[in-house]
């Protein structure tokens, strides 16, 4: 059994998935221990879901203002089976951020 396990971590398929899991699993872990997640300030249910929204939101922004700054934009997304059945019947579909202006 362990050689079987140990045969399968060698391959890039396992790499790939385990690459993936340690990212998460490092949010996880500042989540829980860097911000103190572990212990709620507030009672109730919705209470704690709220302050964990907010504290999530303050972690993103941090990393987030840690990127460097990119010189090229950003490649639009292609459109969505919505958008193109809009496009083909020349109905007009708002522009949004997800569209970036086209």
């Amino acid at each position: 059994m362990q050689l079987r396990v140990r045969t399968e971590q060698q391959t890039p398929e396992w790499k790939a998935r385990y690459a993936v899991r340690s990212g998460v699993e490092s949010m996880v872990n500042e989540f829980a221990h860097g911000h103190g997640m572990r212990r709620c300030r507030y009672r109730g249910q919705g209470k704690a879901h709220i302050q964990h929204v907010l504290t999530a939101i303050a972690v993103n922004i941090e990393h987030l203002s840690g990127l460097q700054p990119t010189e090229e934009p950003p490649i639009p997304r292609r459109p969505t089976a919505f958008q193109g059945y809009l496009d083909q019947r020349e109905i007009p579909r708002l522009k949004s951020w997800r569209t970036l202006g086209s």
